[in-house]
């Protein structure tokens, strides 16, 4: 029959393209072309309708027949080469384990976090509470509950990044401090907390200013709390972050929210007093602010100042690194310098 002489030629063919097949796209276009619906074995068998009755069952058993038996032979090539890939793969990304492993590089906190939890381990110790606040916040809470009313002059001394009238991103983390007085039970015992954190200020950067650093403020309130207490506190800060031979003095200042308010210096850890290029040839070095919280900041919270007292202080993490390290230039804190950061490989 003509139909079954066309069909054997069209196999004979394939079988020829087949064996030089050496690519997985080819076998899906080998695929599609023969034995799709407009291949040449489907135009074949459209004249078997002109064929005798009696001899289309015999054409169609060899044409179904023909390409199951290409449909296999196609597979099994699909195999091999998928195969033959996966072993040029392997071959390729073949990993040997006897070579010598990479050094695994592992990370250590930032040198200001070791300053920060070394302060915060400190006050801890003392039972303090550490509390942290939002960073965005009320105008209410930073300047007002501060005794830093609208028209108060002294909020010009904090270069505020404003939101919009309302809202801040905050100058200090005193807010937290109002936020915890506003919450505090003074009959489960005194109030003694630290609030760490970021805070932002409309300021240069230069070696010694940045317009976002850290702050951790620290309050303490309860009956009979003299200035005497913040002098022995801080003492005993000193002594534990630059050495048990350092000495501190207080002298006269002024912040709104505290009252009498005093700047806290500690004798040079350099020259001992003596005076060098660290301390301006003073012997003193500035450290933090601090003081007596202003009785109109106890009673904002609702705190009877006639009964309850308290002092409170800021200090500044990235200052007391740069102190304790020997560090001229605060903006080594944040330009992720590997050289600079490996330096402080130990929390200390």
């Amino acid at each position: 029959m003509d139909i079954i002489a066309d069909l054997e030629a069209i196999k004979a063919q394939i079988d020829q393209e087949i064996a030089s097949i050496n690519d997985l796209e080819d076998v899906k276009k080998i695929r599609v072309s023969y034995l799709g619906k407009k291949g040449p074995i489907t135009e074949a068998l459209r004249e078997v309708k002109n064929l005798p009755v009696e001899d289309r069952p015999k054409v169609g058993a060899y044409a179904n027949k023909m390409k199951a038996a290409l449909a296999d032979q196609l597979t099994v090539k699909e195999e091999e080469l998928a195969a033959a890939a996966m072993q040029a793969q392997l071959a390729v990304e073949a990993i040997d384990v006897t070579l010598p492993a990479e050094e695994i590089q592992l990370g250590r906190p930032h040198v200001l976090n070791q300053v920060m939890e070394d302060i915060e381990d400190l006050f801890i110790a003392m039972g303090y509470e550490v509390v942290e606040g939002p960073e965005i916040e009320s105008d209410y809470y930073n300047f007002e509950r501060m005794n830093l009313p609208k028209d108060h002059p002294a909020r010009d001394m904090q270069d505020t990044f404003y939101i919009n009238p309302d809202v801040l991103l905050r100058t200090h983390t005193s807010p937290v401090q109002a936020r915890t007085m506003d919450q505090h039970d003074f009959s489960s015992g005194p109030l003694k907390m630290i609030s760490p954190g970021k805070v932002y200020r409309r300021d240069d950067d230069d070696a010694t200013h940045s317009h976002q650093f850290h702050q951790i403020e620290g309050l303490v309130v309860d009956k009979d709390i003299k200035l005497s207490d913040l002098k022995g506190t801080l003492e005993l800060f000193a002594k534990q972050m630059f050495g048990e031979d350092r000495e501190i003095r207080l002298r006269p200042s002024y912040f709104p929210f505290t009252e009498p308010s005093v700047e806290i210096d500690i004798s040079c850890f350099k020259c001992g007093g003596q005076g060098c290029n660290i301390c301006k040839g003073t012997g003193w070095i500035e450290i933090l602010g601090g003081g007596m919280v202003h009785p109109n900041v106890l009673e904002m919270s609702g705190i009877d100042s006639q009964v309850y007292s308290g002092f409170a202080f800021g200090l500044g993490p990235d200052r007391v690194a740069m102190l304790k390290y020997g560090i001229d230039d605060i903006r080594h804190f944040y330009q992720n310098d590997l050289r600079f950061l490996e330096q402080f490989t130990e929390k200390g």
